[in-house]
């Protein structure tokens, strides 16, 4: 099973959103099943989750302490991939998901607070020996602060090749629990999800064979809402 984490210290920088949207992506491209994992206490992505129609991509409720030995146990059920929203500060939750991680995702809006902010986070990834990927996330098109960003992020790490800019479709497609792909997929945000995830799928299938997992055995987890029979597709509440 692939882990991809979602970090970053700055607030605001579009964890939530990118989590989610990469999820369902990866489900509509044929990489799943998905499970999603929400260690960010203010709950968004379970939010979000709760809202959504559709059983997948599933939800798997966690602790911090449990987590490892809970991605076993997902890995154990079929689960092909795992993506984890982080919450926004450099605690012990964030390093212990990144322990775990094959690739993480930070997401960085085009602006000086954000470039700042994104030295914390590649610290934590350096020490604990993570490849990483710079995502310009909010982006205003031909912007000479987005160009500049790039530029920056770039001589830091590496730099997705696509680049998310700045349109309500993603806020408002997330208000229902849905994603810009399934609002409209033939819209630019859709496209521009879709190039990401084919970016970030190949950079999980090279990394993939230096992911170590050390938890011992296996453990059950109990999504807390159910709608039907056991299993990971149903609602959690947080």
């Amino acid at each position: 099973m692939r882990v991809l984490a979602i970090a970053s210290q700055k607030g605001g920088s579009g964890k939530t959103t990118l989590s989610g949207h990469l999820a369902v992506q990866a489900e509509r491209a044929g990489a799943g099943p998905v499970v999603l994992i929400d260690i960010d206490p203010q709950g968004s992505l379970a939010d979000w989750w709760n809202e959504r129609q559709s059983e997948a991509p599933a939800f798997a409720q966690t602790t911090v302490a449990r987590l490892t030995t809970d991605l076993e146990a997902l890995r154990g059920q079929g689960f092909k991939l795992a993506v984890i929203d982080t919450p926004p500060a450099i605690t012990v939750a964030i390093q212990s998901v990144l322990s775990v991680a094959e690739l993480v995702v930070i997401p960085t809006r085009p602006s000086p607070h954000d470039l700042r902010a994104a030295g914390a986070t590649v610290d934590l990834c350096e020490r604990a020996g993570k490849p990483l990927i710079f995502v310009i996330n909010a982006a205003t098109a031909r912007a000479k602060i987005t160009y500049e960003a790039a530029v920056a992020l770039s001589q830091h790490g590496t730099l997705a090749p696509v680049t998310m800019h700045h349109r309500t479709d993603y806020a408002a497609s997330m208000i229902d629990g849905r994603t810009v792909m399934e609002v409209d997929p033939k819209c630019k945000s859709a496209g521009e999800m879709e190039q990401l995830w084919s970016y970030v799928a190949g950079r999980l299938e090279r990394n993939f064979r230096r992911t170590v997992f050390n938890a011992p055995g296996h453990a059950a987890i109990a999504a807390p809402r159910p709608r039907g029979a056991g299993g990971f597709g149903r609602k959690a509440a947080l």
